[in-house]
C-alpha cells in the first residue's frame, strides 16, 4: 500500500444506529467501508483510546479506567494527563522507526502531555494562584497556543464538560484540527459532542438524533478537506451509550457496612482511602473496588454481589478473561447492569456532601459524575446563580460554580460494559473500500492506523 496522509476522528459515541441520521459520514461509509467495533472492558475514554495507540488490552498498557486508586499515593485521581501512564510503544513510535521523519498532531485525545507527538492540543485550564480557574488549552509546540487562540478563540471549556457542554468545543477542535492536518502524516481529533446529549436525555431521545445531525453537519468541512487533499480518513468511536435508568451507590453500601471510612472537614466529609478497609472508584458502568486486607476480600465481593445493579463481580481471575489484570485494577471490579450506572457518592446525609460535589470538579472527584452535566432541578435560581458567577469570573473575582445536583436521576445514557447489541455499539468508518468489514477488535485498531498509513 502507498503511503497515505490519515485523519482518525475519535467521534465517541458513534453506533451504527445514529449513524443513520449522519448523511457526510454515512456518504464516506458507502463510499468506503464500516464495521462494528468490539471494544475493550471497560469502554471508556482513556482505556479504549490507549487500547487503540497500542494495540493492547488494559492489562498491557495499563489505563484501566479514566481514573484509578494510586496506591503509591493514597489518592484516588482521574483524568490525569502525562502519557507516561499509558505503557507499551504508541502507534507512530512503531512507524517512525520505518520513517523517522513521520509527523503526528494529537487535537484532544487523552494522555496527550507528554507524548512523542509533534503538534499536541488538549484543555488545560489556568489554575490561578487565588483560586481563580479560567478556560485554555495546552499545545506543542509552544507558538502553536497563540496560533490557535488567535484564529479560534480561547479553547471553550465550559462547552467542552459541564451542564453548559455544547457543539462549541466539537466546532473549536474541528476547526484545530482542519488547521493542523495539512501539516502531518497522521492526525488523531477527538470529537466529544455525541456525549453530552445521549447520556443526558437517552440514546433513542430526539435530542440524540439532532446532536448525531449537528456533529455530522460540524464534521463536515473537516472530512471535505480531507477527501480534496487525499488524506485517507478513518472515523471510530470508543463505546455506544445506553440508557440508563439506575444509579448504584456502591460507597454508600460499603459505608454502610463499615469498610468505608471518611474524615471531616468544616463540616464535611472526604472520602479517608488511607483508613478505608474497602472503598469503590466508580466509573460508569464499571466500578474498581480496593481492597485493603484480604481477609475482607469474600466478605466484599458477598456485599458487592447482592447490591441491586451489580451484574458482574470480576476478581483478579476473572478480570484476566477480560484483559484487565493489571496491577491498578481493583481486587474487584464490578460490571452494572445494562442499564445502571454506578455512583461515586460516599456521604450519607447531603447536607455532610463535600463542596466540590455540586461544582464541575473532574480532578477532585474520587469518581466519574454524570450529573454534572445538569444544572440543578431542585434549585430554582441555579441559572441565575451561574450568571452571577460568570460575572464574577468576567470581573477577575474568584468564584465557585455550585450548580451541579446531588440527585443523579435526571441521567438517562450511560457506557463503560460490553455492549449487548451491536448495532447500538461502538463502530469505524473508513474513506477506503474494504480496509474494515464485519467486526474488528479494538486490539487490531493499531495494526489498521499501520496499514493505512502505508507502513510495512
Amino acid at each position: 500500500m502507498p503511503t497515505s496522509k490519515l485523519l482518525v476522528v475519535d467521534l465517541v459515541g458513534l453506533t451504527p444506529d445514529l449513524l443513520t441520521h449522519m448523511p457526510r459520514l454515512r456518504r464516506l461509509a458507502d463510499r468506503g467501508s464500516q464495521a462494528t467495533l468490539e471494544t475493550v472492558l471497560p469502554a471508556v475514554t482513556c482505556s479504549v483510546q490507549s487500547t487503540f495507540l497500542t494495540g493492547l488490552p488494559p492489562s498491557g498498557h495499563g489505563a484501566v479506567g479514566n481514573g484509578w486508586y494510586f496506591r503509591e499515593l493514597g489518592e484516588v485521581f482521574l483524568w490525569r494527563q502525562h502519557n507516561k501512564l499509558v505503557e507499551g510503544e504508541k502507534v507512530w513510535e512503531t512507524i517512525r522507526r520505518e520513517r523517522p521523519d513521520y509527523t503526528v498532531a494529537n487535537v484532544c485525545w487523552w494522555y496527550a502531555m507528554g507524548a512523542t507527538t509533534d503538534y499536541t492540543v488538549t484543555p488545560r485550564p489556568i489554575y490561578y494562584a487565588d483560586g481563580k480557574k479560567a478556560p485554555d488549552c495546552y499545545t506543542r509546540p509552544v507558538e502553536l497556543h497563540d496560533e490557535l487562540v488567535g484564529a479560534l478563540g480561547e479553547f471553550p471549556l465550559f462547552t467542552y464538560w459541564g451542564p453548559t457542554a455544547s457543539i462549541a468545543s466539537s466546532e473549536w477542535i474541528i476547526a484545530a484540527t482542519r488547521r493542523l492536518m495539512p501539516r502531518n502524516d497522521l492526525t488523531l481529533c477527538y470529537v466529544p459532542h455525541l456525549d453530552y446529549d445521549l447520556q443526558r436525555f437517552g440514546p433513542d431521545s430526539p435530542q440524540a438524533r439532532q446532536a448525531a445531525q449537528d456533529v455530522d453537519a460540524a464534521l463536515a468541512p473537516l472530512l471535505d478537506d480531507a477527501e480534496r487533499t487525499g488524506v485517507t480518513v478513518l472515523v471510530l468511536s470508543e463505546y455506544g451509550i445506553t440508557a440508563a435508568d439506575q444509579p448504584v451507590d456502591v460507597n454508600r453500601m460499603l459505608r454502610r457496612a463499615g469498610l468505608l471510612e471518611v474524615y471531616t472537614q468544616d463540616g464535611m466529609e472526604y472520602l479517608d482511602p488511607w483508613t478505608s478497609r474497602a472503598f469503590a472508584v466508580a466509573d460508569h458502568q464499571v466500578a474498581h473496588v480496593y481492597v485493603e486486607d484480604p481477609a475482607d476480600l469474600e466478605k466484599v465481593r458477598s456485599l458487592c454481589a447482592d447490591l441491586d445493579g451489580v451484574d458482574q463481580v470480576l476478581d483478579r481471575e476473572a478480570q484476566r478473561a477480560y484483559g484487565l489484570d493489571h496491577e491498578r485494577s481493583g481486587d474487584l471490579v464490578l460490571v452494572a447492569d445494562e442499564t445502571a450506572w454506578f455512583t461515586y457518592y460516599y456521604w450519607l446525609d447531603d447536607a455532610r456532601a463535600p463542596d466540590f460535589a455540586k461544582g464541575v470538579e473532574i480532578h477532585r472527584k474520587p469518581g466519574y459524575d454524570p450529573a454534572e452535566l445538569f444544572f440543578d432541578p431542585e434549585d430554582r435560581a441555579v441559572k441565575l446563580k451561574a450568571g452571577l458567577t460568570l460575572a464574577r469570573k468576567m470581573a477577575g473575582l474568584r468564584y465557585a460554580m455550585k450548580v451541579v445536583p446531588l440527585d443523579p436521576s435526571p441521567v438517562r445514557g450511560t457506557h463503560g460494559r460490553l455492549p449487548a447489541d451491536p448495532q447500538a455499539g461502538p463502530m469505524l468508518v473508513c474513506s477506503e473500500p474494504a480496509a474494515v468489514a464485519g467486526s474488528v477488535p479494538a486490539t487490531d485498531v493499531r495494526d489498521l492506523i499501520l496499514r493505512l498509513s502505508g507502513t510495512s
